[in-house]
């Protein structure tokens, strides 16, 4: 199986630069910066069809090439290190692993977009993953690869690191600029899109660590290389953070379109306790549920969007048949409610409204038109919000009652769950 990012993650010490260099770091950036022009780096990664690993799904190269030309702003680079969906933690370990590697893609990617400063803006709790991209930064700077004049090419670059407070919606690329500028992280209307007017209204680009750290091995090994790895419309690979009712939980590295049924039962190790699989979000509680009957599916952004899905930030969470749907939801919209930012009545409003009536559905309280009143709630949200956090907050309702109304239904005429849950609510 193909390694790209994770290819030299369990090397001793990989973390520091001495190591990072003899095991081929940061020759991607001598390469870009000797052999290539802006213009050339940005159409290779486009030719490549890296697509962003944090979520959205967006090509890369094409959102680099949204920078105006002309512009007399400066140009920045923000690093999404504000890794927060739930049972997602990839990014945490690149960062502790190795470090450089994220650095490397983000002076390249700077780079090409014509950036002299870059952010890396890394979530709060991260404490060793701070600790370790800092030092990291320090020791490319006395090495030359950050600074004036890098590797003699003229090029300068400096890189910034800067904590956030822990909010989940500066995981949001606008929310993340307005905490950087100093404000409280709200998402802003877009347009304008940052590539236009980003940071402090300047031409932004704003990619995620895993994002980033595919960029230095493209440079060196090219797009060719890159497209015969996975499919033809999700070429590279993809980091899965495995979580849940699973006996082998962590990350795994796979090429684009490996089936899910391969990552949970061969890699995996299947299902703790021999029991039976029930459930499986597999990117993140923001996306769909699947089932049973999606085993085979492939973990690629076009399968998963076939099966009713999306292949989101990759944290595959497996649920056993001893899961309650309904609690499973309740808990979700718990951490929903909590990070909503505020700044939208649907969602704000709308997120403890789902939430109350989970709570009574889940303590014996619901009645029958509850579970249709929770439905008709989520059209009040979805598509109704700046940002894209109303439009994940409805997700676990929808799905849960897609695949498993019979047990919202037991609720209300059982007052209880025919599975038991063995997890509580806080």
């Amino acid at each position: 199986m193909t390694k790209i990012v994770f290819k030299n993650i369990d090397k001793p010490e990989q973390y520091k630069i001495e190591n990072y260099i003899k095991n081929g770091g940061y020759q991607g950036l001598a390469k870009a910066l000797k052999e290539f022009k802006l213009a050339d780096i940005i159409e290779l990664v486009k030719k490549s069809g890296l697509r962003g690993r944090g979520g959205a799904g967006f090509p890369t190269g094409l959102k680099w090439g949204f920078i105006p030309k002309d512009s007399k702003k400066p140009k920045y680079l923000c690093v999404n290190a504000d890794e927060s969906e739930p049972g997602t933690f990839k990014d945490r370990e690149i960062m502790e692993k190795d470090p450089h590697l994220s650095v490397e893609g983000a002076i390249i990617a700077s780079y090409a977009i014509g950036a002299n400063v870059c952010f890396y803006y890394i979530r709060g709790e991260f404490v060793l993953g701070a600790q370790r991209i800092q030092k990291a930064i320090e020791e490319a700077y006395a090495k030359g690869y950050l600074g004036k004049n890098i590797l003699g090419s003229g090029y300068n670059l400096d890189m910034y690191l800067y904590r956030g407070a822990g909010a989940y919606i500066c995981g949001e690329e606008t929310a993340l600029l307005e905490s950087l500028e100093g404000k409280r992280g709200l998402a802003r209307v877009k347009p304008p899109f940052p590539a236009v007017e980003g940071l402090y209204k300047s031409p932004t680009v704003v990619n995620n660590v895993e994002t980033l750290a595919n960029v230095p091995e493209i440079v060196l090994k090219g797009a060719d290389w890159f497209t015969s790895i996975g499919t033809a419309k999700s070429p590279g690979t993809k980091i899965f953070s495995l979580s849940g009712h699973i006996n082998k939980p962590g990350n795994y590295e796979l090429e684009m379109g490996t089936p899910l049924r391969h990552l949970i039962y061969d890699l995996g190790g299947g299902i703790k306790d021999n029991r039976k699989l029930k459930a499986i979000i597999p990117g993140g509680p923001s996306v769909p549920l699947l089932i049973e009957e999606h085993l085979d599916v492939k973990l690629d952004f076009e399968s998963l969007v076939q099966a009713g899905t999306m292949l989101g930030s990759g944290g595959v969470i497996v649920m056993d048949e001893t899961t309650c749907m309904v609690k499973t939801a309740l808990i979700l919209m718990n951490f929903f409610k909590h990070e909503s930012c505020g700044k939208c009545t649907p969602c704000r409003e709308g997120t403890v409204w789902l939430y109350d009536i989970l709570y009574r559905l889940e303590h014996g309280n619901g009645k029958r038109e509850d579970i249709d009143l929770l439905l008709k709630v989520c059209e009040n949200i979805g598509g109704r919000t700046i940002c894209a956090l109303g439009d994940a907050a409805i997700v676990p309702v929808q799905s849960t009652i897609k695949y498993f109304r019979e047990e919202y239904i037991a609720h209300v005429e059982n007052q209880g769950c025919i599975a038991p849950f063995k997890f509580q609510l806080n």
